[in-house]
C-alpha cells in the first residue's frame, strides 16, 4: 500500500502530509530496494543507478552528479563502470540502495534486503544502513523476518500476526514489555511461569514470590527472558525456585541451560560462558529479580 501496488480497504495513507490513496506507484515519491535487488544485468553500475533519473528526464550533467553522489553514499565511487555480474552480493545490494536513493525519495521501502547475505556481511550492512539513514534523514520502512535485524535497525518495530498489528513499540520496549504472549514468543526467547494471585500475593506452585501484584484478576503468566534468570543462591529481594538441570549447551558467549520446574515446566536460563567453567549438576536454584519480565493476564498469555 505504501508503494501503491495495493489500495487500502478503508482509511487513508499519507506521505509528506498528502493523501496518496489512488495515486499510482510511478507518481509517488517512494522507492524500493527489493530482496533480489532487481538490478539490470545488461547495464553497468552507473546505468543501473541512473535508470530512474533518466525516466524523470533529467539533463545528463544532473544525472551524472546524482549518480556519483549516490554511489559515494554507499562507498562505491570507483565502481561506476563495473558490470553487475562482477559484483559480490553485498556490492549488488549497495548498487540497489544507490539506485533507490538517487531519486531522493520521501520513503525508502526495504523488502528483506539482506536475506541473501551471509551473517558477517549482514552485520556490516546493518551498521552501514543505520548510519546512512541517520545521515540522510529519510524514512526507511524495513520488512524483515530477522529479529536481530529489526531490533538493531529500527526506531519502532511493528509485529503483525495474520495481518493484524499486535504491537508497535521501540525495540527495547517490544522485547522487555511485550503486550501479549504472541509478541513475547515471536521476539526472542521467553519463559512463562503460571502465577496465581492469592491474598494480594504472587504465587508459583504454591510458593510466594516477590513482586507487585496486578490490581485485577487472579491467574497470570510471568514472562521472563532467559538472560533475566540465573543459577545460584538468591540475593536479597530476588525470587528463587528449585529445579532440576536437564541439559546445558555451550553456545560461544553463553551457556544455555534447560531447567525442569516441578513435573512439566521447562525454563531456559542463559548465562555468560565466562561466568563459570563448570556446569552445575542435579538440583539448582533459578533466581530472578522481582522487576524482571512482565506479568501477562491469563487470557493475554495464551
Amino acid at each position: 500500500m505504501i508503494a501503491g501496488f495495493e489500495q487500502p480497504d478503508e482509511g487513508s495513507l499519507y506521505i509528506d502530509e498528502k493523501d496518496v490513496n489512488g495515486v499510482p506507484p510511478f507518481k509517488r515519491n517512494v522507492n524500493t530496494v527489493f530482496q533480489s535487488y532487481a538490478l539490470f544485468p545488461h547495464l553497468n553500475v552507473f546505468e543501473n543507478v541512473a535508470f530512474g533519473l533518466r525516466r524523470r528526464g533529467l539533463e545528463e550533467d544532473e544525472i551524472r552528479k546524482e549518480v556519483l553522489r549516490s554511489l559515494a553514499l554507499v562507498r562505491l565511487e570507483d565502481f561506476e563502470r563495473r558490470r553487475i555480474r562482477q559484483l559480490s552480493g553485498g556490492q549488488q545490494q549497495r548498487v540497489a540502495m544507490a539506485r533507490a536513493l538517487a531519486n531522493k525519495p520521501s520513503v525508502l521501502l526495504l523488502d528483506e534486503p539482506m536475506a541473501a547475505l551471509d551473517s558477517q556481511l549482514k552485520r556490516d550492512m546493518r551498521r552501514e544502513l543505520k548510519a546512512l539513514q541517520r545521515q540522510l534523514g529519510i524514512t526507511f520502512v524495513l520488512v524483515t523476518h530477522d529479529q536481530e535485524e529489526a531490533l538493531t535497525l529500527s526506531d519502532r518495530v511493528a509485529v503483525l500476526d495474520k495481518g493484524r498489528l499486535q504491537q508497535v513499540s521501540p525495540p527495547e520496549q517490544l522485547y522487555r514489555k511485550p503486550e501479549n504472549r504472541f509478541v513475547a514468543e515471536f521476539i526472542g526467547r521467553a519463559n512463562f511461569l503460571p502465577i496465581k494471585v492469592v491474598d494480594n500475593q504472587l504465587q508459583f506452585q504454591g510458593r510466594p514470590l516477590s513482586g507487585e501484584p496486578p490490581p485485577n484478576g487472579s491467574d497470570y503468566s510471568w514472562m521472563l527472558r532467559p538472560e533475566s534468570l540465573r543459577l545460584g543462591q538468591p540475593a536479597e529481594e530476588e525470587n528463587s525456585v528449585t529445579g532440576r538441570l536437564i541439559d546445558s549447551t555451550f553456545v560461544g558467549p553463553i551457556i544455555r541451560h534447560q531447567i525442569l520446574l516441578g513435573d512439566d515446566i521447562v525454563v531456559t536460563v542463559e548465562e555468560p560462558s565466562t561466568r563459570s567453567a563448570t556446569t552445575p549438576k542435579g538440583d539448582v536454584s533459578v533466581c530472578w529479580s522481582a522487576d524482571s519480565g512482565r506479568l501477562l493476564p491469563k487470557e493475554m498469555a495464551r
